[in-house]
């Protein structure tokens, strides 16, 4: 049992640690003031990529917020 909750620790550390840096490299919602007069320069392009990659890490952070949960839930029962 000792074991088990060693384990379940340091998998909660490391998919925790992973699950801040995964939302640290989103960006920002909110654009500022800047983009109220029109400071976007990005060609479609650029916004289409971007926006994908925004998808994925969005998608990575629901699975990895969903681990962490489990796996404290595992913890609490252990």
């Amino acid at each position: 049992m000792e074991t088990a909750a060693l384990i379940i620790r340091i998998a909660l550390m490391l998919i925790s640690v992973l699950l801040v840096v995964v939302v640290l490299l989103q960006k920002t919602k909110s654009s500022g003031l800047g983009a109220s007069f029109g400071g976007e320069t990005t060609s479609f392009t650029a916004k289409g990529k971007a926006a994908s990659r925004e998808a994925k890490l969005q998608k990575l952070t629901i699975v990895l917020a969903s681990i962490v949960g489990v796996l404290a839930l595992l913890l609490t029962i252990f």
